[in-house]
């Protein structure tokens, strides 16, 4: 009985860390598309008006370019007129995710 107990225990802690992930990935995903698919496309490819405009390159290209730390930091703090700054907006947890999400468009 105790066993059960612990296996079920384990298995809802599993389950939970899970669905965080899942809703993290999603949150992530509704960010991009609400705050950078404007310019980078919904699929990452830049293939907007304002993305060709601006010659942004595709999520792959930008993914073999730049670490995701540097992209992190493009995300926070801006990059010259074209890529406003995010960091006083988003939390830096919602920056790394939504720069994973970006990077998970390369693939």
């Amino acid at each position: 009985m105790r066993l059960l107990i612990k296996l079920t225990a384990i298995g809802a802690v599993l389950l939970l860390a899970a669905a965080g992930s899942a809703w993290a990935q999603a949150d992530a995903k509704d960010l991009y598309l609400n705050k950078c698919a404007t310019c980078h496309g919904p699929d990452g490819a830049g293939k907007t008006a304002m993305g060709k405009k601006l010659k942004i390159v595709s999520a792959r290209e930008a993914a073999e370019k730049m670490s995701a730390q540097e992209m992190i930091k493009v995300v926070t703090d801006g990059k010259g007129q074209s890529m406003a700054a995010y960091g006083k907006q988003f939390k830096p947890d919602q920056i790394k995710e939504l720069v994973d999400y970006y990077r998970s468009l390369a693939k």
